[in-house]
């Protein structure tokens, strides 16, 4: 997780109006969560390795509707063409495809439609012990907004608890910008890493 803090009335303009953006001390904040999922599936069909499996980048902000705390997807990327299609067929995320290429200790993405790009070599640390309060408010969300034609849909996610680990960033070169949020060259406020 790489996570910024950023204005709320430039945020606003990147969010529909039917969701209220949720701050911490008074400050809104945009993640970009690169990871790789494995063994996603719809609810009772078997998962399938080719397309059940793959690289992800989501660059996310957070709600707070009607005291359910969840995310809000400002650009989503998977790493499959057959991945991004049916994940977007099927959940109605906007997912497109990126040319991702992750190891244990670097993440390269390259959105070549919007000219995103994430660049990033890391050092795994030790586990968080003491979790802070903006610790687990940026990591512990269990549910995702969409709002899609003057509808909201809201997406609920099971997981247990995540552990997380400090990260040492030994490299990072950013090019997201999303409205007028620009991350290109700016240092992240925060970062966390979990297996």
């Amino acid at each position: 997780f790489l996570h910024w803090v950023v204005p709320f009335e430039l945020l606003r303009k990147c969010v529909p109006t039917n969701l209220n953006l949720d701050s911490f001390d008074g400050n809104c904040y945009i993640s970009l969560v690169a990871f790789t999922m494995e063994k996603i599936s719809p609810k009772y069909l078997p998962s399938v390795g080719y397309v059940s499996d793959f690289d992800e980048i989501n660059v996310r902000t957070y709600i707070d509707k009607d005291g359910k705390k969840g995310v809000y997807f400002l650009n989503i990327e998977a790493g499959k063409t057959i991945s991004a299609f049916i994940a977007k067929a099927i959940s109605g995320l906007p997912y497109e495809k990126a040319k991702i290429n992750r190891t244990e200790k670097s993440y390269n993405s390259n959105n070549l439609k919007k000219g995103f790009r994430l660049n990033t070599e890391f050092e795994i640390k030790e586990v968080v012990s003491d979790k802070t309060e903006l610790d687990k408010w940026l990591t512990e969300r269990y549910c995702l907004y969409l709002s899609q034609e003057n509808k909201l849909y809201r997406y609920d996610i099971h997981h247990k608890e995540w552990e997380i680990k400090k990260v040492n960033i030994k490299s990072l070169s950013v090019n997201y910008k999303i409205g007028e949020i620009d991350l290109n060259n700016r240092e992240p406020n925060l970062t966390h890493y979990s297996e």
